[in-house]
């Protein structure tokens, strides 16, 4: 192991991530010198271990902090902890969430190493060396190193499921250090970017049409030196900088290519194409909400549920109704997803802004209404005496398949949430997706579609953070953590 230094604690945010970079840098740099003597053939003769920093509170008064706030505060007294991971990568949340613990509590966190071990495939994630899969080398991998944990790698906290920690203390985030280190190399995995490159505005969309308006929206953006925006980065990490940079393409796109348009302080928008159906969803927002973005949105296709609606109106979500079975173990179906307003008001707005109609008029164009989110993309070729009762006396508006999901999985990690769809088909009234009108819907409509979504977020970057993380999506008994 490498040294093990005590504990040490601090009134200053800033210089307590800075001795949990140090402490980080430590154990992984040990880590990873350790395994690449190993892969020389110079095997260690004893078990080889570093821990992840950690960082813990204690707090025995039962003074009330600012209830306004949903978080930066411990609900009763007692001690609290979080493993950490890349503190390097998450130094601005983890400065913001502790600078508000220090004042509201007036007491100092705590740095010093867990008792958490850290991998050997995250320790070397950073690296150019890879983990061999088993049987490459000539001894178990795992009779020498660390490897994941799934006891320490679930979702628990976030359920609100997990008991306390072995040790008797809180849970100070919603996630533990090698749960975030696995949707890390998650993200990296299905995306092809670095986590580094996401932004705290994420969009969802399933067709790849809207990605060829982001990055023209991205260019134009790179061009206007009042916009903010700084970089567009896309699949390989390729990077440019001006409108007219040469954006490098992969010859294979990953599952869930993601585009990233930065701006100082990670306030740009992220654009992530799920694809097709609840199961990419739910893996997307799994590993996405480890980042603890500001917001996410969904603007995707969708069948119109009603006669009077025409191809190309929108649909703004304020309810739905979850038939996509997968989020049924973490988050029952008998659980509301409410609306944010916050989130509701933003999408209204951007599209009056971007259609020119407001009021009574805006209703030409866009309904409010449930949306069903299901698990068969041919649902209207089986009996539709069963699908279309229920969706009638939920009163759905629109139907499709990952909506509901986001929506859920952003209540179930308490990241603010919302839906923009457009009606590209109307199954059930004749109106089918063929390619002749689905070649003219989308020349007419994606573009603006891509830029209600991009307004929505600029508007949604705009207001305070308490605004927008609102108590509305905490327990009763939450990390203090956002």
């Amino acid at each position: 192991m490498p040294p093990m230094p005590a504990p040490e604690p601090f009134m200053d945010a800033e210089a307590a991530v800075s001795r949990l970079e140090a402490l980080y840098a430590q154990a992984t740099s040990f880590l990873v010198g350790c395994f690449s003597r190993t892969l020389r053939g110079q095997r260690p003769t004893t078990r080889v271990r570093a821990f992840y920093p950690e960082v813990r509170i204690t707090t025995t008064s039962h003074a009330k902090a600012d209830s306004r706030l949903s978080f930066g505060h411990l609900a009763i007294p007692g001690t609290y902890s979080a493993t950490i991971t890349r503190p390097d990568l998450f130094r601005h949340y983890l400065v913001q969430q502790l600078d508000l613990l220090i004042r509201n509590h007036g007491v100092p966190v705590v740095v010093g190493p867990s008792d958490t071990p850290i991998p050997v495939h995250f320790a070397v994630s950073g690296s150019s060396m890879a983990v061999p899969q088993e049987g490459v080398l000539d001894f178990p991998l795992r009779d020498i190193f660390d490897v994941p944990d799934l006891a320490t790698t679930s979702d628990d906290i976030v359920n609100g499921t997990a008991k306390s920690n072995p040790d008797g203390s809180g849970h100070l985030a919603p996630f533990t250090a090698q749960r975030v280190d696995y949707s890390l190399a998650r993200l990296a995995h299905y995306t092809a970017t670095d986590p580094a490159h996401f932004q705290n505005h994420v969009l969802f969309t399933n067709y790849q049409f809207y990605v060829d308006e982001f990055e023209a929206f991205a260019r134009a953006a790179l061009g206007d030196p009042t916009s903010g925006y700084t970089a567009f980065v896309g699949p390989g990490n390729t990077e440019i900088t001006t409108p007219d940079g040469q954006f490098g393409h992969l010859a294979r796109l990953p599952q869930m290519p993601s585009y990233h348009l930065k701006r100082r302080g990670g306030q740009g928008i992220t654009l992530v194409n799920i694809g097709v159906g609840p199961s990419n969803a739910k893996t997307a927002t799994d590993h996405i909400a480890v980042l603890r973005p500001h917001a996410w949105l969904m603007v995707g296709h969708c069948a119109g549920l009603r006669n009077s609606q025409s191809l190309g109106d929108f649909v703004l979500a304020h309810a739905y109704l979850r038939e996509d079975k997968v989020l049924d173990d973490d988050l029952p179906v008998w659980v509301p997803i409410p609306a944010l307003a916050e989130v509701q008001i933003a999408l209204q707005e951007a599209v009056a802004e971007i259609t020119q109609l407001d009021g009574f008029e805006l209703k030409h164009i866009m309904r409010t209404g449930t949306v069903a989110t299901v698990d068969n993309r041919n649902w209207e070729l089986r009996d539709q005496t069963g699908p279309v009762q229920r969706l009638s006396q939920s009163r759905a508006i629109a139907l499709d398949m990952e909506s509901a999901t986001i929506a859920a999985n952003g209540f179930r990690f308490r990241v603010p949430y919302g839906t923009l769809l457009c009606v590209s088909d109307k199954p059930l009234h004749g109106e089918l997706k063929l390619p002749g009108m689905a070649t003219e819907f989308y020349r007419t409509q994606v573009e603006r579609h891509l830029l209600i979504g991009v307004r929505a977020m600029e508007r949604i970057r705009e207001m305070p953070l308490e605004r927008i993380h609102s108590r509305k999506l905490r327990s009763f008994e939450e990390t203090a953590f956002l």
